[in-house]
């Protein structure tokens, strides 16, 4: 009886499975006939579909009729078309669940915009039909306006031919759009115009600027490229670029005048920009391996605006600035740069002064300025040693004409240039090695100054300014040298008790204690404008003399 009963048990339920098939001819979602809420049978539409629509406007937020709406579903190559009724509406049905459509508005002399959207293809978890996608309001601005600009070359010349684009952006926008779905505008207006004979750039067919007013954020955005030279294919001019707001054009509408600038704008001054002579760009370029010209190498120059052409000097001098050393400049790149190339060979480790002038192509400027350079190759550092000392006489009266005497000056010249490292860091002693005092006649180092005695005669830079003196009136330089802070004419004063006499010259040694710095001070204060320190001792033997500067 039990087995009996569950097969009639099952009977209603096998009914119900093997009936006819429920259907939801009405796409409601629910299947026809049922009723109850609590016996609900959901039939998931196999093609689901929805709508697209909305409401076209001006920016005064006024109807457009006749606005052609063209649909882009997903990777569709052919766009479906509608346009807009009297009120500015439109609608699309049978829209595809799901789908991205891109939508284009186009209407003559108005913007044209885009906004791409998703059509609802469900209620939570739930699946359903008669989704919408809203567009809009939608505004469009109106092709109406005309904006005039005034365009100058640096000169004050009315810059013909100057080619100028303006952007209008936004030219459109979306009021309204669906709160469920990501909505993407794309609406700007894009006008090209050619100056005319008195420099007038002519915008026509863009929003006016109430249009733009009227739109959140509307601007102007313009560019005026750079004028290009037909001759040489080179700049002119530079380019400008600037923005204007809607509200800014409506409160000042006159034509707006707009100076171009230089090729490459720096104030308009003429300027230096590049070189391997760092001096050359600047006083704050002068460490000397930024001045360093390999052997053989020309100097090279790259300015910040073109140089007229023959505007160019250059003159070329030693340390001593004693005689013009000829050199040929050539101008290149349209002005931009030059190429200074000495007509003798340099020597390498020396140093050398340049003096430029130059004048500018495009607003006058004269650019002028001495620099200083060292001939080597950075990779090949030579040791430093002293070449030579002289004294300079200061009297032509015997005996003492004839020897070198306390308060009288010592040169002393090395191979190459050096420097002090750190300013304020104490100089280095030169000791001599005869007797020039003290309590012992005939010993040497228990006077200040000789050999062997801890303290010597302080040796400072003598960089020569201008050439060393043989006449009256004194040798005047090639041109104002610039200091560079390193030199190979060093000098003491001479301070001892006895005169060195003639006779001693010949046979003087002296030595330059670069490792017995006085003990307030680290080695390593000297260096070479290679950068390597100076820190051996280092001797000289004999003693020339220096003539009295005498009339011609």
């Amino acid at each position: 009886m039990m087995k009996k009963h569950l097969v009639f048990a099952l009977v209603p339920l096998l009914a119900l499975g093997c009936g006819e098939e429920a259907k939801d001819e009405n796409g409601d979602g629910i299947a026809d006939g049922v009723r109850e809420p609590d016996s609900v049978t959901v039939v998931t539409p196999s093609t689901p579909k929805g709508t697209v629509s909305g409401q076209v406007l001006g920016t005064d937020l006024k109807p457009l009729a006749d606005v052609s709406v063209e649909m882009t579903i997903g990777s569709s190559a052919e766009p479906v078309a509608a346009t807009t009724d009297a009120k500015g509406n439109f609608e699309y049905t049978d829209v595809p669940a799901g789908a991205q459509v891109l939508l284009t508005f186009s209407k003559a002399n108005y913007a044209t915009l885009r906004a791409t959207s998703t059509v609802p293809s469900s209620a939570g978890n739930v699946p359903i039909n008669n989704g919408n996608a809203s567009f809009g309001p939608i505004t469009l601005a109106h092709l109406d306006g005309t904006l005039n600009f005034l365009v100058v070359t640096p000169q004050g010349r009315p810059a013909v031919g100057a080619r100028a684009t303006i952007e209008a952006t936004p030219a459109g926008s979306i009021v309204l759009f669906n709160g469920d779905n990501t909505t993407r505008v794309v609406s700007n207006v894009v006008v090209e115009a050619t100056a005319n004979e008195q420099g007038l750039l002519t915008f026509s067919g863009i929003p006016g600027a109430a249009e733009m007013a009227r739109l959140q954020g509307g601007q102007y955005r313009l560019w005026v490229s750079p004028m290009v030279s037909t001759s040489t294919g080179l700049p002119e001019t530079g380019g400008f670029v600037s923005s204007y707001s809607g509200g800014e054009i409506v409160g000042n509408s006159t034509t707006r005048l707009i100076n171009l600038p230089f090729t490459r704008p720096t104030g308009g001054t003429l300027n230096v920009e590049s070189s391997n002579v760092g001096s050359l760009r600047g006083a704050t370029d002068r460490d000397p391996l930024r001045n360093l010209v390999r052997p053989g190498e020309p100097i090279h120059l790259f300015f910040n605006q073109p140089v007229q052409q023959g505007s160019l000097l250059a003159r070329l001098t030693d340390e001593y600035a004693r005689e013009s050393l000829t050199v040929n400049a050539t101008v290149g790149n349209g002005g931009y740069s030059a190429t200074i190339t000495p007509n003798l060979t340099l020597v390498e480790g020396k140093e050398y002064n340049l003096d430029l002038r130059a004048v500018s192509a495009e607003g006058g400027s004269i650019f002028t300025r001495t620099g200083f350079f060292f001939v080597g190759d950075p990779t090949s550092a030579r040791a430093v040693s002293i070449t030579d000392a002289r004294y300079q006489e200061t009297t032509t009266v015997a005996p003492a004409s004839g020897q070198l005497n306390s308060g009288e000056t010592v040169y002393v010249n090395f191979n190459y240039p050096i420097s002090r490292e750190f300013i304020g860091a104490g100089n280095v002693y030169v000791h001599v090695s005869v007797d020039i005092g003290g309590p012992n006649p005939g010993v040497v180092g228990d006077y200040p100054g000789e050999v062997n005695n801890p303290v010597g005669f302080e040796l400072f830079s003598a960089e020569p300014t201008a050439p060393i003196q043989t006449r009256i009136p004194a040798e005047t330089p090639v041109f104002q040298i610039d200091s560079s802070g390193y030199t190979t004419r060093w000098a003491f004063t001479f301070a001892g008790a006895n005169a060195i006499q003639n006779v001693s010259f010949s046979s003087l040694n002296m030595v330059v204690s670069f490792s017995k710095l006085p003990s307030r001070y680290i080695n390593g204060t000297y260096e070479s404008f290679w950068g390597q320190s100076v820190t051996s001792d280092l001797p000289v033997t004999g003693m020339g003399q220096m003539a009295v500067p005498v009339s011609p």
